[in-house]
């Protein structure tokens, strides 16, 4: 316990300075945040904590505890920006809490540890999911509990911790799953058979393993039943359009190539990409450690299922970044003990630079020339940009440089691309990165150097 109070004043500070203070800075985002904050007021107001309602209709995308916690945070801090937002910032500040847990089990190293806690708090989609109401953090923080809880019981010397550890697990699955659904179930048994297997000890599994069934049992039956009883059709709904078809139908919500997910996960780690390299390096060097293998399993099973699910959106891949973070401070730490890690080098590893797509079909405009492309924009019925940094700069700067009125609206946390793909917008303009991935679409190029916003990643040796 001494060992973690340490660094906790350092972890609150930034947790309070990152994740608290700026919640009330903007609006509320639209679709998502207005979406569930109206479910959770609707909630409170009503007293139906059973069936969840939007604008008095039946909602049954996803079960009701995400939406109690919203709620939760409604009824504590008032209906405002804080409450709607503080389960995200405290179920996210709580993963990173497990982070300096499971690499304090692991390594026993303190520096180590406060490491993976603060890579994985500085996460570029990890903060920006913090601030932002929906269920991705609930989720990730449940899945993460299941799998810490996991490594403990597996780790443990005693009957009695191994007991506590299989109970906790089943309480995070029970979460998790009246959190998303399923998926809460699956991801611990995925990462916990094959590593079990591998160290032969599936009579410690079949002994324990039950306890954690039941756990999870008894956590979530009786919502099972109510929600059964109040609206009998919901797991038709629940079960088959928000697992199977989402995971399987051609026409999938939100249909992405199988590779959709590998620069996302680089994008999802910023701004600390620059240390993948030597820490995918290490893991391979280290991959007969159990704890290594154990982490890496976490991280690549759970990527790969999500591979292949034809429905896919960026924060799916959330509960992978914890083990990531974990690697990710296991090889930082290690270098900086061999003194290879030079506070002054700098090595610029990659541009980022905006471009321009069109519905695919379309006829694809000339934007060479800064001439060609104010000519584009002008003609165009209509442009999208995002709401990141690449989109506040078209807004504010490219259109002053062309010397033309501003024109387009900012996508707030969709993809650019796939809006024009739907034939909402005639052009977009985003991150090339982010345009490529997206079927439906013909990138036309790259805007010219003279109004371009160049992102440029770097790294220290």
């Amino acid at each position: 316990m001494t060992r973690l109070l340490k660094p906790l004043p350092l972890l609150l500070l930034a947790f309070a300075v990152f994740y608290l203070l700026p919640m009330g800075l903007h609006g509320l985002w639209i679709p998502d945040e207005t979406r569930y904050a109206q479910i959770s007021q609707e909630m409170l107001q009503s007293g139906n904590w059973v069936a969840p309602h939007f604008m008095g209709v039946r909602y049954f995308e996803k079960p009701a505890a995400g939406y109690w916690l919203i709620a939760l945070g409604q009824a504590v801090f008032g209906e405002n920006l804080f409450g709607v937002r503080v389960a995200s910032a405290l179920t996210t500040g709580l993963s990173v809490v497990l982070a300096y847990l499971i690499a304090r089990r692991l390594w026993n190293d303190p520096r180590k540890s406060f490491a993976c806690a603060l890579l994985y708090m500085s996460f570029g989609l990890v903060a920006g999911q913090a601030g932002y109401s929906n269920l991705d953090p609930q989720f990730t923080f449940w899945v993460n509990l299941s799998l810490v809880a996991l490594w403990f019981a597996l780790d443990s010397r005693t009957s009695r911790g191994r007991l506590g550890a299989w109970a906790v697990l089943g309480v995070a699955c029970g979460m998790g799953f009246l959190t998303k659904g399923f998926l809460a179930w699956l991801l611990p048994v995925l990462i916990a058979v094959p590593y079990i297997l591998w160290q032969r000890r599936v009579g410690e599994l079949l002994r324990y393993g039950p306890l954690a069934i039941v756990v999870a049992a008894l956590v979530c039956v009786p919502w099972v039943l109510a929600i059964h009883l109040q609206e009998p059709d919901y797991w038709r709904f629940f079960f088959w359009h928000e697992h199977i078809r989402r995971f399987a139908a051609d026409n999938a919500q939100h249909a992405r190539a199988w590779w959709f997910f590998l620069p996302i996960m680089v994008v999802a780690c910023l701004p600390w990409a620059g240390l993948l390299p030597a820490t995918l390096s290490k893991t391979w060097k280290e991959k007969a450690q159990p704890p290594i293998v154990f982490i890496a399993l976490w991280m690549l099973l759970p990527l790969a299922f999500f591979s292949l699910s034809r429905g896919k959106l960026p924060t799916y891949i959330m509960p992978c970044l914890l083990p990531l973070a974990l690697l990710m401070g296991h090889a930082l730490t290690d270098l900086i003990k061999q003194g290879k890690v030079d506070p002054a080098s700098r090595v610029e590893l990659a541009d980022s630079r905006i471009g321009l797509v069109v519905k695919a079909g379309a006829v694809k405009p000339a934007i060479g020339t800064d001439a060609e492309l104010k000519a584009a924009l002008s003609k165009a019925k209509s442009v999208a940009y995002s709401d990141s940094a690449s989109g506040v700069y078209v807004e504010k700067e490219l259109f002053k440089k062309l010397g033309m009125p501003a024109k387009g609206t900012m996508i707030e946390r969709l993809p650019v691309a796939e809006q024009v793909a739907k034939g909402d917008y005639e052009v977009g303009l985003q991150q090339v990165a982010e345009l490529l991935p997206v079927p439906g679409v013909t990138f036309v190029g790259k805007i010219p150097e003279n109004v371009q916003s160049v992102t440029r990643f770097a790294a220290g040796i």
